[in-house]
């Protein structure tokens, strides 16, 4: 344990002992804040519309539900941002230490291969958490203003953790296989994309391999999330890919140490 906490500590002050975290939580914060305002200013304005109409034919104004028509929208939009900001903060977890030479020192230090491996992915998922922790605000200010449904929310963000999770433990695998922070990043977003785009496949085959490839997909487990459903598969799928992702790292590790790099 202390030899993981030592990685995850090294690890996370690296973030913040240098621009990365500040520019990747500033440009996440403020490409969700304008696309934040865009959803809302645009439910507001159905409202709006909708009394408009209720008050012209006499009518109760409909009820509309800020969860479906604004929540879900953003943590779907907020989906898509994380998986071009997470691999900026994975591309160097291990592409650095193998251009500066000091994956030989790791490597033959007391510390196993496991533990620098969950050292650095829960590094990588704190600093995710903080970024949510911070969106939070917008989610403020709805309660603030509008009437939403408080356990819907909370659980688009736990699938919004866990699905971010998935692109960092991958994220951390492709930066094994590299030196160069840049390939590992693009990587990490070309991979991601092919499992977000193999369910927009699913309406091009037959049902059949449609609902197969659906299964695979990252955002269609997430779609239940984000409309305030749990259900267990989905956190099973998420748990899996994650842990898939970690032991593709420890095999990619272990081979480069029977080849010497």
């Amino acid at each position: 344990m202390r030899n993981f906490l030592a990685i995850f500590n090294r690890e996370l002050k690296s973030y913040f002992s240098s621009p990365i975290a500040y520019v990747v939580i500033g440009l996440f914060l403020l490409v969700s804040g304008i696309f934040y305002y865009l959803i809302v200013s645009n439910f507001v304005q159905v409202c709006m519309r909708a009394d408009m109409q209720a008050q012209y034919y006499q009518m109760a104004p409909p009820s509309l539900n800020v969860n479906m028509m604004a929540i879900r929208p953003i943590l779907h939009n907020m989906s898509l941002f994380a998986l071009f900001f997470l691999p900026l903060v994975t591309m160097r977890l291990y592409s650095d230490e193998k251009k500066t030479g000091t994956i030989e020192l790791l490597l033959t230090s007391p510390v196993t291969n496991l533990q620098s491996i969950l050292g650095k992915f829960s590094a990588g998922g704190v600093l995710y958490l903080i970024m949510l922790g911070f969106t939070s605000i917008y989610m403020i200010l709805l309660f603030m203003f509008g009437d939403p449904e408080f356990m819907p929310v909370l659980i688009g963000y736990l699938g919004l953790f866990l699905l971010g999770l998935c692109y960092i433990s991958f994220g951390v695998f492709f930066s094994t296989l590299t030196d160069n922070q840049i390939v590992a990043a693009v990587s990490t977003v070309a991979f991601i994309l092919f499992f977000w785009a193999i369910g927009w496949l699913s309406g091009f085959v037959s049902p059949e391999v449609g609902r197969a490839l659906s299964g695979f997909s990252l955002i269609e487990h997430f779609d239940d999330f984000a409309k305030g459903v749990f259900d267990t598969k989905h956190f099973v799928y998420y748990l899996s890919f994650i842990l898939m992702g970690q032991f593709l790292s420890f095999v990619s590790i272990e081979s480069g140490k029977w080849r010497g790099r």
